[in-house]
């Protein structure tokens, strides 16, 4: 089983939560920070993987086609881990 840095998984859940709420700012609410460390994290995340995951806009915020193959797996990933926690 491979290793993640606390910060990759942290990532990985921000990405999650911009694909599912579409905004940037209702992420922040949810995950009770600021928008800024969620574009942080994104650019962070993009940055580590090469690639572009998000297509963002002033009105709206959508999965690129990466980005929706990447939620894809994610979505099955964070399941399991719900489901091994009992959630």
């Amino acid at each position: 089983m491979p290793a993640f840095a606390r910060s990759e998984l942290a990532d990985l859940n921000v990405f999650m939560t911009i694909v599912r709420r579409r905004s940037f700012r209702q992420s922040a609410i949810e995950l009770g920070v600021t928008t800024s460390a969620l574009s942080h994290s994104m650019k962070n995340l993009e940055s580590r993987l090469g690639v572009k995951l998000l297509n963002r806009t002033s009105r709206s915020v959508v999965p690129t086609l990466a980005g929706t193959e990447l939620a894809e797996k994610l979505e099955l990933g964070f399941q399991a881990i719900g489901d091994a926690l009992g959630r």
